[in-house]
């Protein structure tokens, strides 16, 4: 049905007095190595933006230890994107503090030389994905775009459009943009015992689970690679402990005693993460440093 000529016009200036209220489209600053979408709201509507990171807290490959199949796994995969072979879609998932997040910026640090970026995206705005990639169309860098503790509700309606952009052109072959995820858990979403109510089983024995199950567990199968972390042992614990005091400077003759005291600090935090690991370290050689002084 089409509108009377006097309604389109009075719509038509309506748009020309609201167009000096609205944002005009900021451009992006593509020199920068790492962004962040954000999104903010204006007349009720909401426009999101890339915004450069100028300081990001930068690791090296080599300060990660003791996950050295993850890390030659993810590297491999990432330098195939950046030479513009195939790759996968990655799920870090696993222990906290074992450097999965760790990981992924290291990438940024081994490859931004190569033209990798790094864009991260919030839970909540992974609705904007179809967005963010159009803003990256044509654009000769190679772009990850990395979704952190990433977890959902089962009303989450992200949940949807993550699904669909793993199944969509993200994962195509040649398209300059891939998702890398890191989550605690496997499945993303909660899974509730009533579920396994609903599986069954045919005459032959052979097993049904139940239709929400799989719904759950489909969105971690679109993902191409999958890498698990587990808790450190103790001596792979001390020597993370080990690394820190010495790229923070401590002499090597004033870290032998530190491990006791690392083993401690551990205990109280119940975690022998290698964050609490480098936690301890930048504690230990600030205490240190003002000893000196």
């Amino acid at each position: 049905m089409s509108l009377p000529p006097h309604l389109i016009e009075r719509l038509e200036e309506l748009l020309r007095r609201l167009e000096p209220l609205l944002p005009s489209a900021a451009p992006v600053d593509w020199s920068a190595l790492a962004f962040q979408w954000r999104r903010r709201s204006y007349l009720g509507a909401t426009v999101g933006q890339l915004l450069p990171v100028r300081n990001m807290a930068s690791i090296l490959p080599e300060d990660l230890k003791h996950v050295d199949a993850q890390k030659r796994a993810i590297l491999r995969n990432t330098e195939q994107f950046v030479r513009g072979l195939a790759a996968n879609n990655v799920l870090l998932t696993g222990a906290r503090g074992t450097g999965k997040s760790s990981l992924v910026r290291a990438c940024l640090a081994r490859y931004a030389a190569d033209g990798l970026r790094l864009i991260e995206v919030d839970r909540h705005d992974l609705i904007d994905l179809p967005d963010i990639v159009a803003r990256l169309a044509g654009r000769p860098e190679r772009f990850v775009l990395f979704c952190d503790d990433l977890s959902f509700e089962p009303s989450d309606a992200s949940y949807k459009a993550l699904k669909a952009a793993l199944d969509g052109s993200l994962a195509g072959q040649g398209d300059n943009a891939l998702i890398y995820a890191t989550s605690n858990r496997r499945h993303l979403m909660p899974e509730f015992m009533r579920e396994n109510l609903d599986a069954g089983y045919d005459a032959d024995g052979e097993l049904h689970p139940g239709e929400s199950t799989e719904e759950k567990v489909s969105l971690s199968e679109r993902f191409g690679m999958w890498l698990s972390f587990y808790p450190f042992r103790q001596e792979d614990f001390l020597d993370i402990v080990d690394h820190w005091l010495a790229r923070f400077g401590v002499d090597p003759s004033a870290a032998a005693p530190a491990r006791t005291e690392a083993l401690q600090f551990a205990l109280a935090r119940g975690s022998r993460s290698g964050r609490v690991a480098q936690q301890f370290a930048r504690d230990f050689a600030g205490r240190a440093g003002l000893a000196q002084r």
